[in-house]
């Protein structure tokens, strides 16, 4: 449901004006850059393999690589 179709007063727990959706936005874009946690980052170490991160980084040239969907 987007802010448009919401009725007044309608409860959702979602923003309810674009500062908020925007800020929520920013909040997961900020959650998917920090990448896994740093539990499930030891636990592939551990393994013996790089998290996907950090084989991109490998593979590609710094500031090369542009994510369309995260």
């Amino acid at each position: 449901m987007t802010v448009l179709d919401e009725a007044p007063g309608e409860s959702t727990g979602e923003p309810t004006d674009a500062r908020g959706r925007v800020a929520e936005l920013h909040e997961i874009r900020a959650q998917a850059l920090a990448g896994p946690s740093e539990k499930a980052t030891e636990a592939q170490h551990a393994k013996g393999k790089l998290t996907a991160r950090e084989r991109i980084e490998l593979l590609l040239d710094a500031g090369s690589f542009q994510e369309v969907e995260q």
